[in-house]
Protein backbone atom coordinates (compact mmCIF):
# COMPACT_ATOMS: atom_id res chain seq x y z
CA UNK A 1 0.00 0.00 0.00
CA UNK A 2 2.80 2.36 0.99
CA UNK A 3 4.65 1.46 -2.21
CA UNK A 4 1.53 2.12 -4.32
CA UNK A 5 0.94 5.51 -2.65
CA UNK A 6 4.58 6.43 -3.16
CA UNK A 7 4.37 5.54 -6.85
CA UNK A 8 1.15 7.56 -7.26
CA UNK A 9 2.78 10.51 -5.47
CA UNK A 10 5.81 10.30 -7.68
CA UNK A 11 3.63 10.17 -10.81
CA UNK A 12 1.66 13.23 -9.67
CA UNK A 13 4.90 15.10 -8.93
CA UNK A 14 6.28 14.22 -12.36
CA UNK A 15 3.12 15.25 -14.19
CA UNK A 16 2.92 18.49 -12.19
CA UNK A 17 6.56 19.26 -12.96
CA UNK A 18 5.99 18.59 -16.66
CA UNK A 19 2.92 20.84 -16.67
CA UNK A 20 4.87 23.62 -14.98
CA UNK A 21 7.76 23.28 -17.44
CA UNK A 22 5.47 23.41 -20.47
CA UNK A 23 4.43 26.89 -21.63
CA UNK A 24 1.00 27.69 -23.05
CA UNK A 25 0.67 28.18 -26.79
CA UNK A 26 3.18 25.48 -27.70
CA UNK A 27 2.00 22.05 -28.89
CA UNK A 28 3.69 19.30 -30.85
CA UNK A 29 2.79 20.89 -34.18
CA UNK A 30 1.99 24.55 -33.49
CA UNK A 31 3.06 27.79 -31.79
CA UNK A 32 0.23 30.25 -31.13
CA UNK A 33 1.24 33.93 -31.17
CA UNK A 34 -0.90 37.00 -30.57
CA UNK A 35 -0.85 40.63 -31.61
CA UNK A 36 -3.01 43.64 -30.82
CA UNK A 37 -3.33 46.25 -33.56
CA UNK A 38 -5.43 49.29 -34.29
CA UNK A 39 -7.60 47.99 -37.14
CA UNK A 40 -10.51 50.43 -36.81
CA UNK A 41 -9.27 53.50 -34.91
CA UNK A 42 -7.17 56.63 -35.60
CA UNK A 43 -4.02 54.77 -36.76
CA UNK A 44 -5.77 51.82 -38.38
CA UNK A 45 -3.61 52.26 -41.49
CA UNK A 46 -0.49 51.60 -39.44
CA UNK A 47 -2.07 48.70 -37.55
CA UNK A 48 -3.11 47.02 -40.78
CA UNK A 49 0.40 47.40 -42.20
CA UNK A 50 2.07 45.90 -39.11
CA UNK A 51 -0.36 42.98 -39.30
CA UNK A 52 0.33 42.33 -43.00
CA UNK A 53 4.08 42.53 -42.44
CA UNK A 54 3.84 39.87 -39.72
CA UNK A 55 1.56 37.71 -41.86
CA UNK A 56 4.06 37.77 -44.73
CA UNK A 57 6.87 36.51 -42.48
CA UNK A 58 4.61 33.86 -40.87
CA UNK A 59 3.61 32.55 -44.31
CA UNK A 60 7.25 32.39 -45.40
CA UNK A 61 8.24 30.48 -42.26
CA UNK A 62 5.32 28.05 -42.47
CA UNK A 63 6.07 27.34 -46.13
CA UNK A 64 9.57 26.31 -44.99
CA UNK A 65 8.26 23.98 -42.27
CA UNK A 66 7.75 26.41 -39.40
CA UNK A 67 9.96 26.71 -36.31
CA UNK A 68 11.71 23.42 -35.54
CA UNK A 69 8.78 21.59 -37.15
CA UNK A 70 6.00 23.65 -35.54
CA UNK A 71 3.78 25.85 -37.70
CA UNK A 72 3.03 29.39 -36.50
CA UNK A 73 -0.56 30.45 -35.85
CA UNK A 74 -0.97 34.24 -35.54
CA UNK A 75 -4.12 35.61 -33.86
CA UNK A 76 -4.66 39.38 -34.22
CA UNK A 77 -7.15 41.42 -32.19
CA UNK A 78 -8.32 45.01 -32.70
CA UNK A 79 -7.85 47.61 -29.94
CA UNK A 80 -9.11 50.56 -32.02
CA UNK A 81 -6.18 52.32 -30.28
CA UNK A 82 -8.14 52.29 -27.01
CA UNK A 83 -6.27 51.04 -23.89
CA UNK A 84 -9.50 49.59 -22.44
CA UNK A 85 -10.08 47.55 -25.55
CA UNK A 86 -6.41 46.51 -25.50
CA UNK A 87 -7.00 44.97 -22.06
CA UNK A 88 -10.01 43.00 -23.36
CA UNK A 89 -8.02 41.89 -26.39
CA UNK A 90 -5.12 40.78 -24.18
CA UNK A 91 -7.48 38.83 -21.91
CA UNK A 92 -8.90 36.98 -24.92
CA UNK A 93 -5.50 36.22 -26.44
CA UNK A 94 -3.92 35.14 -23.16
CA UNK A 95 -6.80 33.22 -21.58
CA UNK A 96 -8.82 31.89 -24.55
CA UNK A 97 -6.34 31.61 -27.41
CA UNK A 98 -3.56 30.81 -24.91
CA UNK A 99 -0.84 32.59 -26.86
CA UNK A 100 2.83 31.87 -26.20
CA UNK A 101 3.93 35.48 -26.83
CA UNK A 102 2.55 38.90 -27.82
CA UNK A 103 4.31 40.23 -30.92
CA UNK A 104 4.39 43.80 -32.31
CA UNK A 105 1.54 45.26 -30.20
CA UNK A 106 1.06 48.86 -31.38
CA UNK A 107 0.77 51.88 -29.08
CA UNK A 108 2.30 52.98 -25.78
CA UNK A 109 -0.82 53.29 -23.60
CA UNK A 110 -2.21 50.11 -25.13
CA UNK A 111 0.91 48.11 -24.25
CA UNK A 112 0.99 49.55 -20.75
CA UNK A 113 -2.60 48.42 -20.22
CA UNK A 114 -2.11 44.93 -21.68
CA UNK A 115 1.23 43.93 -20.17
CA UNK A 116 -0.08 43.15 -16.64
CA UNK A 117 -2.60 40.70 -18.17
CA UNK A 118 0.20 38.98 -20.08
CA UNK A 119 2.74 38.91 -17.29
CA UNK A 120 0.26 37.27 -14.93
CA UNK A 121 0.31 34.26 -17.30
CA UNK A 122 4.04 34.45 -18.11
CA UNK A 123 3.41 35.71 -21.67
CA UNK A 124 6.31 37.64 -23.26
CA UNK A 125 5.80 41.15 -24.70
CA UNK A 126 8.00 41.03 -27.78
CA UNK A 127 9.05 44.04 -29.90
CA UNK A 128 6.04 46.33 -29.37
CA UNK A 129 5.58 48.99 -32.06
CA UNK A 130 6.24 52.04 -29.90
CA UNK A 131 9.38 53.99 -29.02
CA UNK A 132 8.47 54.51 -25.35
CA UNK A 133 11.04 53.79 -22.63
CA UNK A 134 8.42 51.83 -20.67
CA UNK A 135 8.69 49.01 -23.20
CA UNK A 136 11.94 47.92 -21.54
CA UNK A 137 12.02 49.98 -18.31
CA UNK A 138 11.70 49.15 -15.52
CA UNK A 139 13.40 45.83 -16.20
CA UNK A 140 11.12 42.82 -16.52
CA UNK A 141 12.22 39.39 -17.80
CA UNK A 142 9.21 39.28 -20.18
CA UNK A 143 9.94 42.62 -21.92
CA UNK A 144 11.90 42.83 -25.18
CA UNK A 145 12.04 46.04 -27.23
CA UNK A 146 13.71 47.01 -30.49
CA UNK A 147 12.93 50.70 -31.02
CA UNK A 148 15.34 53.47 -30.07
CA UNK A 149 13.22 55.72 -27.87
CA UNK A 150 11.93 59.14 -28.86
CA UNK A 151 14.06 60.56 -26.06
CA UNK A 152 17.25 58.89 -27.30
CA UNK A 153 16.52 59.73 -30.95
CA UNK A 154 16.30 63.44 -30.18
CA UNK A 155 19.16 63.44 -27.67
CA UNK A 156 21.44 61.99 -30.33
CA UNK A 157 20.25 63.68 -33.52
CA UNK A 158 19.25 67.23 -32.56
CA UNK A 159 22.63 68.55 -31.34
CA UNK A 160 24.44 66.94 -34.28
CA UNK A 161 22.10 68.48 -36.85
CA UNK A 162 22.21 71.84 -35.03
CA UNK A 163 26.00 71.88 -35.29
CA UNK A 164 25.93 70.76 -38.92
CA UNK A 165 23.46 73.54 -39.80
CA UNK A 166 25.27 76.05 -37.58
CA UNK A 167 21.92 76.79 -35.91
CA UNK A 168 21.91 79.86 -33.69
CA UNK A 169 18.48 79.40 -32.11
CA UNK A 170 16.99 75.93 -31.66
CA UNK A 171 13.30 75.92 -30.70
CA UNK A 172 10.50 73.37 -30.39
CA UNK A 173 6.79 72.81 -31.03
CA UNK A 174 5.48 69.70 -29.31
CA UNK A 175 2.28 67.86 -28.47
CA UNK A 176 1.32 68.51 -24.86
CA UNK A 177 1.40 64.88 -23.71
CA UNK A 178 3.96 62.23 -22.77
CA UNK A 179 4.97 61.62 -26.40
CA UNK A 180 5.65 65.30 -27.12
CA UNK A 181 7.38 65.80 -23.80
CA UNK A 182 9.73 62.88 -24.46
CA UNK A 183 10.75 64.48 -27.78
CA UNK A 184 11.31 67.83 -26.05
CA UNK A 185 13.24 66.30 -23.13
CA UNK A 186 15.54 64.39 -25.47
CA UNK A 187 16.30 67.51 -27.54
CA UNK A 188 16.78 69.61 -24.40
CA UNK A 189 19.19 67.16 -22.75
CA UNK A 190 21.12 66.55 -25.97
CA UNK A 191 21.61 70.27 -26.59
CA UNK A 192 22.60 70.87 -22.96
CA UNK A 193 25.30 68.18 -23.18
CA UNK A 194 26.60 69.93 -26.31
CA UNK A 195 26.71 73.31 -24.56
CA UNK A 196 23.58 74.63 -26.30
CA UNK A 197 20.04 75.40 -25.17
CA UNK A 198 16.49 74.90 -26.35
CA UNK A 199 15.75 78.60 -26.70
CA UNK A 200 11.98 78.82 -27.24
CA UNK A 201 9.16 76.30 -26.82
CA UNK A 202 5.52 76.20 -27.74
CA UNK A 203 2.99 73.39 -27.48
CA UNK A 204 -0.47 72.35 -28.66
CA UNK A 205 -3.21 70.07 -27.35
CA UNK A 206 -3.69 66.64 -28.92
CA UNK A 207 -6.19 66.90 -31.77
CA UNK A 208 -5.32 70.53 -32.63
CA UNK A 209 -5.59 71.55 -36.28
CA UNK A 210 -4.52 75.22 -36.19
CA UNK A 211 -0.85 75.98 -35.58
CA UNK A 212 -0.83 79.66 -36.55
CA UNK A 213 -0.06 81.08 -33.10
CA UNK A 214 2.70 78.56 -32.47
CA UNK A 215 4.46 79.19 -35.78
CA UNK A 216 4.03 82.97 -35.50
CA UNK A 217 5.73 82.82 -32.09
CA UNK A 218 8.66 80.77 -33.41
CA UNK A 219 8.99 83.03 -36.46
CA UNK A 220 8.96 86.21 -34.36
CA UNK A 221 11.68 84.69 -32.15
CA UNK A 222 13.76 84.11 -35.31
CA UNK A 223 14.26 80.40 -34.64
CA UNK A 224 16.44 78.83 -37.32
CA UNK A 225 15.84 75.21 -36.25
CA UNK A 226 12.60 73.71 -34.93
CA UNK A 227 12.29 70.33 -33.18
CA UNK A 228 8.85 68.85 -33.87
CA UNK A 229 7.23 66.69 -31.19
CA UNK A 230 4.49 65.93 -33.71
CA UNK A 231 3.01 62.90 -35.44
CA UNK A 232 1.39 63.05 -38.92
CA UNK A 233 -1.36 65.67 -39.18
CA UNK A 234 0.44 68.05 -36.82
CA UNK A 235 3.75 67.75 -38.70
CA UNK A 236 2.00 68.57 -41.96
CA UNK A 237 -0.11 71.37 -40.44
CA UNK A 238 2.80 72.97 -38.61
CA UNK A 239 5.18 73.00 -41.60
CA UNK A 240 2.46 74.11 -44.05
CA UNK A 241 1.60 77.03 -41.72
CA UNK A 242 5.27 78.00 -41.44
CA UNK A 243 5.66 78.00 -45.24
CA UNK A 244 2.63 80.30 -45.62
CA UNK A 245 4.23 82.70 -43.14
CA UNK A 246 7.48 82.67 -45.11
CA UNK A 247 9.13 81.00 -42.10
CA UNK A 248 11.62 78.35 -43.28
CA UNK A 249 13.80 77.00 -40.46
CA UNK A 250 15.37 73.54 -40.40
CA UNK A 251 12.61 71.18 -39.21
CA UNK A 252 13.42 67.88 -37.49
CA UNK A 253 10.91 65.32 -36.22
CA UNK A 254 11.12 61.93 -34.51
CA UNK A 255 10.42 58.51 -36.01
CA UNK A 256 6.71 59.28 -35.38
CA UNK A 257 6.96 61.63 -38.38
CA UNK A 258 8.88 59.16 -40.53
CA UNK A 259 6.07 57.91 -42.74
CA UNK A 260 5.13 58.11 -46.41
CA UNK A 261 1.91 59.87 -45.35
CA UNK A 262 3.87 63.08 -44.68
CA UNK A 263 4.70 63.61 -48.34
CA UNK A 264 1.58 61.90 -49.71
CA UNK A 265 -0.73 64.19 -47.73
CA UNK A 266 1.48 67.26 -47.28
CA UNK A 267 2.93 67.51 -50.78
CA UNK A 268 6.03 69.48 -51.84
CA UNK A 269 5.81 71.86 -48.85
CA UNK A 270 7.16 69.00 -46.70
CA UNK A 271 10.42 68.75 -48.66
CA UNK A 272 13.44 69.49 -46.49
CA UNK A 273 11.99 67.91 -43.32
CA UNK A 274 14.42 65.75 -41.35
CA UNK A 275 13.26 62.78 -39.26
CA UNK A 276 15.00 60.20 -37.13
CA UNK A 277 14.52 56.60 -38.22
CA UNK A 278 16.04 53.12 -38.27
CA UNK A 279 14.68 50.87 -41.03
CA UNK A 280 14.01 52.63 -44.31
CA UNK A 281 10.73 53.02 -46.17
CA UNK A 282 10.48 50.13 -48.68
CA UNK A 283 9.81 51.88 -51.99
CA UNK A 284 8.85 49.57 -54.84
CA UNK A 285 11.60 51.13 -56.97
CA UNK A 286 14.23 51.14 -54.21
CA UNK A 287 17.85 51.12 -55.35
CA UNK A 288 18.45 48.03 -53.17
CA UNK A 289 17.49 44.91 -55.14
CA UNK A 290 16.55 42.86 -52.02
CA UNK A 291 14.24 45.65 -50.77
CA UNK A 292 12.72 46.00 -54.25
CA UNK A 293 12.11 42.23 -54.42
CA UNK A 294 10.56 42.19 -50.92
CA UNK A 295 8.33 45.21 -51.64
CA UNK A 296 7.09 43.62 -54.89
CA UNK A 297 6.36 40.35 -53.07
CA UNK A 298 4.35 42.23 -50.43
CA UNK A 299 2.48 44.27 -53.07
CA UNK A 300 1.63 41.13 -55.06
CA UNK A 301 0.36 39.26 -51.98
CA UNK A 302 -1.73 42.04 -50.42
CA UNK A 303 -2.45 44.28 -53.41
CA UNK A 304 -1.10 47.39 -51.67
CA UNK A 305 2.28 49.06 -51.32
CA UNK A 306 4.29 48.29 -48.18
CA UNK A 307 5.31 51.00 -45.72
CA UNK A 308 7.80 51.30 -42.90
CA UNK A 309 5.12 49.86 -40.57
CA UNK A 310 4.95 46.76 -42.78
CA UNK A 311 8.68 46.42 -42.18
CA UNK A 312 8.24 46.81 -38.39
CA UNK A 313 5.80 43.89 -38.40
CA UNK A 314 7.90 41.72 -40.68
CA UNK A 315 11.11 42.37 -38.74
CA UNK A 316 9.51 41.77 -35.33
CA UNK A 317 8.22 38.39 -36.47
CA UNK A 318 11.55 37.54 -38.10
CA UNK A 319 13.40 38.29 -34.84
CA UNK A 320 10.96 36.11 -32.88
CA UNK A 321 11.48 33.25 -35.33
CA UNK A 322 15.28 33.54 -34.96
CA UNK A 323 15.09 33.34 -31.16
CA UNK A 324 12.48 30.56 -31.05
CA UNK A 325 14.56 28.53 -33.52
CA UNK A 326 17.63 29.01 -31.32
CA UNK A 327 15.62 27.91 -28.25
CA UNK A 328 15.38 24.43 -29.79
CA UNK A 329 12.72 21.73 -29.82
CA UNK A 330 11.78 22.19 -26.17
CA UNK A 331 10.29 25.68 -26.58
CA UNK A 332 9.19 27.17 -23.29
CA UNK A 333 9.12 30.72 -21.97
CA UNK A 334 12.32 29.98 -20.04
CA UNK A 335 14.14 28.44 -23.01
CA UNK A 336 13.06 31.37 -25.22
CA UNK A 337 14.36 33.91 -22.67
CA UNK A 338 17.63 31.99 -22.39
CA UNK A 339 18.02 32.12 -26.18
CA UNK A 340 17.09 35.82 -26.42
CA UNK A 341 19.52 36.77 -23.68
CA UNK A 342 22.44 35.66 -25.84
CA UNK A 343 21.03 36.91 -29.16
CA UNK A 344 22.79 39.15 -31.65
CA UNK A 345 20.45 40.06 -34.50
CA UNK A 346 22.40 41.35 -37.52
CA UNK A 347 21.32 44.27 -39.73
CA UNK A 348 18.65 43.27 -42.25
CA UNK A 349 17.93 44.29 -45.85
CA UNK A 350 16.09 47.39 -44.61
CA UNK A 351 19.21 48.75 -42.92
CA UNK A 352 18.32 48.11 -39.28
CA UNK A 353 21.05 48.51 -36.67
CA UNK A 354 22.58 45.40 -35.11
CA UNK A 355 20.67 44.39 -31.98
CA UNK A 356 22.11 42.67 -28.92
CA UNK A 357 20.39 41.37 -25.80
CA UNK A 358 21.56 40.06 -22.45
CA UNK A 359 20.08 39.03 -19.09
CA UNK A 360 20.19 42.73 -18.12
CA UNK A 361 19.64 44.40 -21.53
CA UNK A 362 16.14 44.42 -22.97
CA UNK A 363 16.49 47.13 -25.67
CA UNK A 364 18.17 45.79 -28.80
CA UNK A 365 19.73 49.08 -29.90
CA UNK A 366 19.36 52.77 -29.12
CA UNK A 367 21.10 53.81 -32.36
CA UNK A 368 19.24 56.08 -34.78
CA UNK A 369 19.92 57.77 -38.11
CA UNK A 370 18.51 60.63 -40.13
CA UNK A 371 16.38 60.75 -43.26
CA UNK A 372 15.29 63.81 -45.19
CA UNK A 373 12.36 64.41 -47.51
CA UNK A 374 13.76 65.32 -50.91
CA UNK A 375 11.55 65.53 -53.98
CA UNK A 376 8.66 63.86 -52.09
CA UNK A 377 10.76 60.86 -51.08
CA UNK A 378 12.57 59.87 -47.87
CA UNK A 379 16.32 59.58 -48.36
CA UNK A 380 18.72 58.27 -45.71
CA UNK A 381 21.37 60.93 -45.07
CA UNK A 382 23.39 59.70 -42.09
CA UNK A 383 25.07 56.67 -40.63
CA UNK A 384 23.81 55.31 -37.33
CA UNK A 385 24.42 57.58 -34.34
CA UNK A 386 24.64 56.29 -30.79
CA UNK A 387 24.70 57.86 -27.34
CA UNK A 388 28.30 57.90 -26.12
CA UNK A 389 28.90 55.18 -23.57
CA UNK A 390 25.65 53.33 -24.41
CA UNK A 391 25.66 49.54 -24.39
Amino acid sequence: MKTTLSLIGAAIALSTGAAMAQSQGVSKDEIVLGSIQDLSGPIAGFGKQVRLGMMLRVDEANEQGGINGRKIKLVVEDSAYDPRRAVLAAQKLVNQDKIFAMIGHIGTAQNMAAMPVQFQKNVINFFPVTAAREMYEPFHKLKYSFAATYYDQMKIAVPRLAKEKNAKKVCTMYQDDEFGLEVKRGAEDGLKAAGMTLAVETSYKRGATDFSSQMQKLASEQCDMVVLGTIIRETIGGIATARRLGFNPTFIGSSAAYTDLIHKLGGPAMNGLYATMTVQHPYLDATSQPVRFWATKYQTKFNEDPTVFSVYGYSAMDSFIRAATKAGNNLTTDSFIKAMDTMTIPPDIFGSAEMTFSPTKRLGSNATRLSQLDNNRWKVISEYMKIDGAK
